[in-house]
C-alpha cells in the first residue's frame, strides 16, 4: 500500500466526488439491483437490525436492507443527487430511509452504532483504503456484520477499470479499487478488528446490444468513464474506446448480443 504521507487524500476525495457526480449513476445502479438483494440475504439482515449502507448511491442496498429490517436504514453518500434519487425510490417502495451526505472515510456516526454495515461497489472506491476500512469497522458493533460487494481485479469490470487507468491514470500512490476484491488486501485492511472473514465469489450478467451500446451508456451515465474520456480528449478517445471494446469482446459470452459475466466477491466479516 502507498505511504499515506505521500498522497493528499482530501484533494483526491474531492476530485472523486466531482467525478461520481457526473452523469447519473442511478441509471447504472438500476442494472445491478440483484447484487444488493443477494448481499442483504448473505448478511442475514434481521428484523430490528440497525443497518448502515456506506456509499449507498441511489439506495439499492439501503432499500434491500430496509425491507428486511423493518426499521429505518441509514444510507450515506457524497453525491447529493443520488441521495435524492434514493428518497424518491424509498417513497415509491414504501420503506423508510435516513439519508446522510458524507464521506466513507469519515463516517459521522458513533462507535458501534450499527448491527450491520453494508457497502455495494461503494466504499471500495474511497482513495484511502485503510481509512475506509477503519471507519467500516469502527461504526459496527462488536459481533456485528460488515458485508460488502467488491469487484475483483481479474473480472470484466476490474479489467475495464484497469484499461481506463492505463489511458487516464489515477493520482500517484492511490491503490486500485479492485484490490478490495482480494483476500490478502482485505485481511491487511481489517486486521485483528474482525474475528471472521468469508469471501464468496459471485457473478452476474450485464446485458447490452453490443459493445458500442455499452460504451455509449457508460460514457453518458457512469461518471468515472465519462470523465476518463474527457481527460484523454479527442486525440485519445478512439484509442481508449478501442481498448475497452477489446475487453468487452473478450468477456462477451453471447453470439447475438452482448452478455458480460461480471465477477465480484461478497465479503462478510464479523466485527471482533
Amino acid at each position: 500500500m502507498a505511504d499515506q504521507q505521500t498522497v493528499d487524500y482530501g484533494a483526491v476525495t474531492q476530485i472523486q466526488q466531482q467525478t461520481w457526480s457526473e452523469g447519473d449513476f442511478s441509471r447504472v445502479g438500476a442494472h445491478i439491483v440483484i447484487v444488493s438483494e443477494l448481499l442483504a440475504e448473505t448478511a442475514n439482515v434481521r428484523a430490528g437490525d440497525r443497518v448502515l449502507d456506506v456509499a449507498c448511491g441511489a439506495g439499492n442496498a439501503t432499500i434491500a436492507a430496509a425491507r428486511r429490517s423493518w426499521e429505518p436504514v441509514t444510507g450515506l453518500d457524497y453525491v447529493p443527487a443520488l441521495l435524492e434519487r434514493a428518497r424518491e425510490r424509498a417513497a415509491a417502495e414504501g420503506v423508510e430511509l435516513e439519508l446522510v451526505e458524507g464521506d466513507a472515510q469519515d463516517l459521522p456516526f458513533e462507535d458501534g452504532s450499527f448491527d450491520v454495515v453494508l457497502s455495494v461497489f461503494g466504499a471500495m472506491f474511497a482513495p484511502d483504503h485503510q481509512r475506509a476500512a477503519d471507519e467500516l469497522a469502527r461504526v459496527c458493533r462488536p459481533g456485528g456484520t460488515i458485508a460488502m460487494a467488491n469487484w475483483t481485479p481479474d473480472g470484466a469490470v476490474g479489467q475495464i477499470f484497469r484499461t481506463i487507468a492505463g489511458h487516464a491514470p489515477p493520482p500517484p500512490g492511490v491503490a486500485p479499487p479492485p484490490l478490495w476484491g482480494t483476500e490478502e488486501h482485505l485481511r491487511e485492511l481489517f486486521g485483528d478488528r474482525i474475528s471472521r472473514l468469508e469471501i464468496i465469489p459471485r457473478q452476474f450478467n450485464q446485458r447490452f446490444r453490443d459493445p458500442d451500446h455499452l460504451l455509449d451508456f457508460f460514457r453518458t451515465y457512469f461518471g468515472p468513464m465519462k470523465v476518463a474520456f474527457e481527460r484523454v480528449g479527442d486525440d485519445g478517445a478512439e484509442a481508449l474506446a478501442t481498448d475497452l471494446r477489446e475487453v468487452l469482446e473478450r468477456f462477451n459470452v453471447d453470439e447475438r448480443t452482448m452478455v458480460i459475466p461480471s465477477d465480484y466477491v461478497e465479503v462478510v466479516a464479523t466485527r471482533a
